[in-house]
């Protein structure tokens, strides 16, 4: 069983530049690391969590691995100076497996939605960080 640790996450700058999520909280089986600079509206978090099979006849396991990257922004008014979020980016993965499935199964496939996300992945990378539309 995993503990809740801190994650590195390494962004696509052309430097390239690691983001460390350090353990907040685990509320209701779900998981939060946050990458903060001191102030909390402008925390980055990423939640992960596992709903097991229930008493209700499903076979399956559900993991859901969730990102939220806000950007804020100082805004003033009337000479007085406060964070705002600006908008903010979010990424949402759900996995589904079922309870026969194997460690290989599984791990095949993170391994090829990983791969999915490779930024030579011209289909996936077009769609998803140029916003073009498939034809």
């Amino acid at each position: 069983m995993p503990q809740l640790q801190s994650v590195v996450l390494t962004d696509r700058e052309s430097t390239p530049v690691d983001h460390t999520f350090t353990p907040s909280d685990i509320v209701s089986g779900v998981a939060t690391v946050t990458e903060t600079d001191g102030v909390p509206i402008g925390n980055s978090r990423l939640t992960i969590s596992l709903r097991k099979p229930g008493p209700n006849g499903s076979s399956r396991y559900k993991s859901d691995l969730k990102l939220a990257i806000p950007v804020v922004v100082n805004e003033t008014i009337n000479g007085v100076t406060v964070p705002k979020v600006a908008r903010t980016a979010y990424a949402d993965v759900t996995f589904t497996f079922d309870s026969t499935s194997s460690e290989e199964e599984r791990d095949n496939l993170v391994g090829m939605l990983a791969s999915a996300l490779e930024p030579t992945k011209v289909l996936v990378n077009d769609t998803v960080v140029k916003l073009q539309a498939v034809f």
